[in-house]
Protein backbone atom coordinates (compact mmCIF):
# COMPACT_ATOMS: atom_id res chain seq x y z
CA UNK A 1 0.00 0.00 0.00
CA UNK A 2 1.79 3.51 -0.78
CA UNK A 3 0.96 6.05 1.40
CA UNK A 4 0.88 9.60 -0.20
CA UNK A 5 2.36 12.64 1.50
CA UNK A 6 0.03 15.32 2.42
CA UNK A 7 0.52 18.91 1.37
CA UNK A 8 0.36 21.32 4.05
CA UNK A 9 0.67 24.95 3.27
CA UNK A 10 2.07 27.30 5.68
CA UNK A 11 0.20 29.40 8.18
CA UNK A 12 1.41 32.34 6.74
CA UNK A 13 0.34 31.82 3.18
CA UNK A 14 -2.96 31.01 4.55
CA UNK A 15 -3.22 34.19 6.73
CA UNK A 16 -2.18 36.30 3.78
CA UNK A 17 -5.04 34.74 1.51
CA UNK A 18 -7.58 35.36 3.86
CA UNK A 19 -5.63 38.60 4.66
CA UNK A 20 -6.21 39.97 1.01
CA UNK A 21 -10.32 39.82 1.85
CA UNK A 22 -11.21 43.38 3.16
CA UNK A 23 -13.70 41.94 5.81
CA UNK A 24 -11.22 39.42 7.27
CA UNK A 25 -8.72 42.03 7.03
CA UNK A 26 -10.98 44.66 9.40
CA UNK A 27 -11.83 42.06 11.53
CA UNK A 28 -8.46 40.67 11.87
CA UNK A 29 -7.29 44.31 12.75
CA UNK A 30 -10.16 44.98 15.14
CA UNK A 31 -9.53 41.82 17.22
CA UNK A 32 -5.69 43.14 17.30
CA UNK A 33 -7.15 46.58 18.13
CA UNK A 34 -9.31 45.03 21.19
CA UNK A 35 -6.11 42.87 22.46
CA UNK A 36 -4.19 46.50 22.47
CA UNK A 37 -6.72 47.78 24.67
CA UNK A 38 -6.70 45.19 26.97
CA UNK A 39 -2.80 44.48 27.03
CA UNK A 40 -1.52 48.01 26.19
CA UNK A 41 0.91 46.27 23.46
CA UNK A 42 1.02 47.87 20.67
CA UNK A 43 2.82 45.73 18.97
CA UNK A 44 0.06 43.01 17.88
CA UNK A 45 -1.57 45.89 16.16
CA UNK A 46 1.30 46.86 14.33
CA UNK A 47 2.78 43.30 13.30
CA UNK A 48 -1.51 42.85 12.15
CA UNK A 49 -1.34 45.95 10.34
CA UNK A 50 1.80 44.92 8.42
CA UNK A 51 0.58 41.39 7.42
CA UNK A 52 -2.67 43.44 5.84
CA UNK A 53 -0.51 45.75 4.14
CA UNK A 54 1.21 42.49 2.81
CA UNK A 55 -1.65 40.73 1.74
CA UNK A 56 -2.96 43.57 0.33
CA UNK A 57 0.05 44.17 -2.34
CA UNK A 58 3.19 44.45 -0.13
CA UNK A 59 5.01 47.14 1.65
CA UNK A 60 7.11 48.85 -1.35
CA UNK A 61 3.35 49.54 -3.00
CA UNK A 62 1.81 50.58 0.10
CA UNK A 63 5.02 52.95 0.44
CA UNK A 64 4.36 54.52 -2.92
CA UNK A 65 0.64 55.11 -2.65
CA UNK A 66 1.20 57.01 0.53
CA UNK A 67 4.75 58.95 -0.58
CA UNK A 68 6.38 57.61 2.92
CA UNK A 69 9.73 55.53 2.91
CA UNK A 70 9.54 52.09 2.30
CA UNK A 71 12.24 51.85 4.75
CA UNK A 72 10.60 53.97 7.50
CA UNK A 73 7.29 52.16 6.51
CA UNK A 74 8.89 48.80 7.42
CA UNK A 75 10.47 50.31 10.67
CA UNK A 76 6.76 51.91 12.10
CA UNK A 77 5.26 48.63 11.15
CA UNK A 78 7.61 46.46 13.18
CA UNK A 79 7.46 45.62 16.79
CA UNK A 80 9.61 48.24 17.86
CA UNK A 81 7.43 50.52 15.46
CA UNK A 82 5.99 53.59 16.19
CA UNK A 83 4.46 55.57 13.84
CA UNK A 84 2.88 58.86 14.31
CA UNK A 85 -0.81 59.07 14.25
CA UNK A 86 -0.82 60.56 9.99
CA UNK A 87 1.52 57.77 9.17
CA UNK A 88 -1.24 55.62 10.55
CA UNK A 89 -3.88 57.35 9.17
CA UNK A 90 -2.37 57.25 5.83
CA UNK A 91 -1.49 53.31 5.66
CA UNK A 92 -5.10 52.52 7.20
CA UNK A 93 -6.55 54.79 4.25
CA UNK A 94 -4.64 53.16 1.42
CA UNK A 95 -5.54 49.42 3.03
CA UNK A 96 -9.38 51.12 2.24
CA UNK A 97 -9.98 51.48 6.33
CA UNK A 98 -10.06 54.82 8.76
CA UNK A 99 -9.10 55.70 12.42
CA UNK A 100 -12.34 56.01 14.20
CA UNK A 101 -13.75 56.58 18.20
CA UNK A 102 -16.12 54.66 19.72
CA UNK A 103 -17.30 55.36 23.04
CA UNK A 104 -16.78 52.66 25.64
CA UNK A 105 -19.95 52.18 26.93
CA UNK A 106 -22.06 52.33 23.81
CA UNK A 107 -19.57 49.17 22.56
CA UNK A 108 -20.46 47.70 25.96
CA UNK A 109 -24.17 48.10 25.60
CA UNK A 110 -23.71 46.46 22.16
CA UNK A 111 -22.31 43.70 23.46
CA UNK A 112 -24.41 43.05 26.28
CA UNK A 113 -27.52 42.97 23.14
CA UNK A 114 -28.93 46.25 24.22
CA UNK A 115 -29.51 49.80 21.95
CA UNK A 116 -28.45 53.04 23.80
CA UNK A 117 -31.48 55.00 24.93
CA UNK A 118 -31.47 58.16 22.46
CA UNK A 119 -34.15 60.27 24.16
CA UNK A 120 -36.31 59.87 20.97
CA UNK A 121 -40.27 58.52 20.74
CA UNK A 122 -39.10 55.45 18.77
CA UNK A 123 -36.96 54.05 21.63
CA UNK A 124 -39.55 55.08 24.03
CA UNK A 125 -41.86 52.17 22.41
Amino acid sequence: MKQSKRQFRKYEDSLRERLADPEYARVFLDVALEEYEQDGDAKAFLLALRDVAEAQGGITKLAEQTKLNRQNLYKALSEEGNPRLKTLGAVLHELGFRLSVESMAYSHKLTRGSMPDTGTEASKT
